[in-house]
C-alpha cells in the first residue's frame, strides 16, 4: 500500500522504468541512484587517473569529471573502452565498466590540431612583436637626432644637406625592416603604429629642410618624400 507517491507503505522507494515497469529504487547501499561507486583507471599516454564514479554515469558525464584532471574540455576528449570508443550518452555499466576496469583518453585530433595551429600563430606574433620593438628602440634613438637638428635650424642655425639626407635614409631603412615583418592581430596593429610614427618624422625633416634652405620662404610649399606609405602601412611592400 503507498504512502506517498513514488513510496509504500514499508519505506521502500519505486520508479517508473520505460514500458511501464515499476521497479525498485536502488538504496543508498548500494550506491543511490547513479549505482555503486566503481573505481576507473584512466590512461592517457604515460598519465595515470583513477576516479570513483556511480556506474550508472554515462561517458560524456565521466569526461566532465575528467576536464579538471587532464586539463581536456569534455568535447576535446575521446574515451576508449576494450578497443572502441563510446558514445556519451552510453552508460559505464552498459557498457562492461567494473571496480577498476581500464579506459583510454585520447585528445580529439581536431583539438590537437587547432591547439597547435593556435600556439604557432601565439609565437608568431610573439616574434613579430619583438621585431617591431627593436625597430622601435632605434627610432628613438634617431628621434632625438631629429629633435636637436629641429632645435638648431629653429634657433636660425644652417645645417648641412647631409644631415637630412642621412637622418631620412636611417628613418627609412626602419621602415623598411618594418615593411619585412609579418604580422597579425596586436602586433599589426603596433607596426602600423611605427609605421607612421616614422613616416611623420621623415616629413618632418622634408619640411626643416625647405627652412633650412630658405629661412625667410613658406616651408608649407615643400615637396614631401614621394614614398607611397599605403605600402609601408600594409607591410610587405618592396
Amino acid at each position: 500500500m503507498k504512502g506517498k507517491e513514488g513510496e509504500s507503505s514499508e519505506g521502500i522507494a519505486w520508479e517508473l522504468r520505460p514500458g511501464g515497469m515499476l521497479v525498485q529504487t536502488r538504496s543508498d547501499a548500494a550506491g543511490g541512484p547513479g549505482g555503486p561507486l566503481v573505481k576507473i583507471r584512466v590512461s592517457r599516454g604515460s598519465c595515470q587517473h583513477e576516479v570513483s564514479i556511480p556506474s550508472q554515469t554515462t561517458f560524456g558525464e565521466l569526461k566532465k569529471v575528467l576536464a579538471p584532471e587532464t586539463g581536456l574540455e569534455p568535447q576535446e576528449q575521446r574515451l576508449l573502452f576494450r578497443g572502441k570508443e563510446k558514445d556519451d550518452d552510453e552508460r559505464l555499466h552498459m557498457a562492461g565498466i567494473k571496480d577498476m576496469s581500464k579506459v583510454v583518453l585520447l585528445e580529439d585530433p581536431a583539438s590537437k590540431e587547432r591547439k597547435l595551429q593556435q600556439m604557432k600563430w601565439d609565437q608568431g606574433m610573439l616574434r613579430a612583436c619583438e621585431a617591431v620593438a627593436l625597430v622601435r628602440a632605434e627610432v628613438d634613438k634617431l628621434v632625438v637626432k631629429v629633435s636637436t637638428l629641429e632645435a638648431s635650424v629653429h634657433s636660425g642655425r644652417k645645417a648641412t644637406d647631409n644631415e637630412f639626407v642621412v637622418l631620412t635614409e636611417l628613418l627609412m631603412v626602419q621602415l623598411l625592416k618594418l615593411d619585412s615583418i609579418e604580422a597579425e592581430g596586436e602586433a599589426k596593429m603596433q607596426r602600423k603604429f611605427e609605421v607612421r610614427r616614422i613616416q611623420n618624422f621623415v616629413e618632418t625633416l622634408d619640411l626643416l629642410k625647405a627652412r633650412n634652405s630658405n629661412p625667410f620662404g613658406n616651408s608649407s610649399n615643400a615637396v614631401s618624400v614621394t614614398t607611397q606609405w599605403e605600402t609601408f602601412e600594409s607591410g610587405l611592400g618592396t
